[in-house]
């Protein structure tokens, strides 16, 4: 792979989307060649996740995890991998954290989540806007799906602490200024770009 794969997980109205986009964008507009995408997918497996999943009541957790990875699967080896081999920075709104942390959160077992999503593309890096979930679900205007309960975000977010702990995630503090969020985003993925490119050169010495 020569490209660089980064996803950005949080919880739902922590702004990872629109950070998320930002990030492809300053990143292109600095020189960079990097695109965005999310799950769910817009394959047909997240076309259904998308419009079945989140307007019913919640059905077993099991299966939910199970349609993730199928459409991880889809998205892995449509999107992300072709992209990889292009050379370019992969932003992935979302990725397999979600599944552990949302899924996770209902009493899945993180193993099992694991074992599904085995064969998943590895993020290069995993970054975490972390924000309350009192904060969260006072800025979703929208309907909120069966998953967007004080309950379930704050489970949701100690699973991802949980991780940053683990050393697995660069958590970055989604209450500070879209700004300030989007400048922390982009210096973790510089930095990372640039220990890359460090590894490089002394591998040709």
């Amino acid at each position: 792979m020569k490209g660089v794969f980064v996803c950005v997980e949080g919880l739902d109205g922590s702004g990872k989307s629109t950070q998320a986009k930002l990030l492809v964008k300053k990143l292109c507009k600095d020189g960079y060649d990097a695109v965005f995408t999310a799950e769910p997918s817009r394959g047909k497996i997240g076309r259904f996740i998308r419009k079945r999943l989140f307007e019913q009541e919640r059905m077993c957790t099991s299966v939910e995890a199970l349609l993730f990875a199928a459409d991880r699967v889809e998205h892995v080896q449509h999107t992300i991998v072709p992209a990889l081999r292009a050379g370019k920075i992969v932003i992935s709104d979302r990725y397999v954290y979600s599944s552990l942390a949302y899924q996770g959160s209902a009493g899945l077992s993180l193993d099992w989540i694991e074992a599904i999503n085995a064969n998943a593309q590895k993020p290069d890096l995993s970054l975490f806007i972390d924000v309350s979930p009192e904060i969260v679900l006072k800025r979703l205007k929208r309907k909120k799906s069966v998953m967007e309960n004080l309950q379930t975000q704050r489970c949701v977010q100690e699973i991802y602490q949980n991780y940053v702990k683990k050393g697995l995630f660069k958590r970055v503090d989604g209450s500070k200024g879209r700004r300030e969020v989007l400048d922390e985003l982009y210096s973790e993925v510089i930095c990372y770009l640039k220990k890359v490119e460090a590894k490089k050169r002394d591998d040709l010495v």
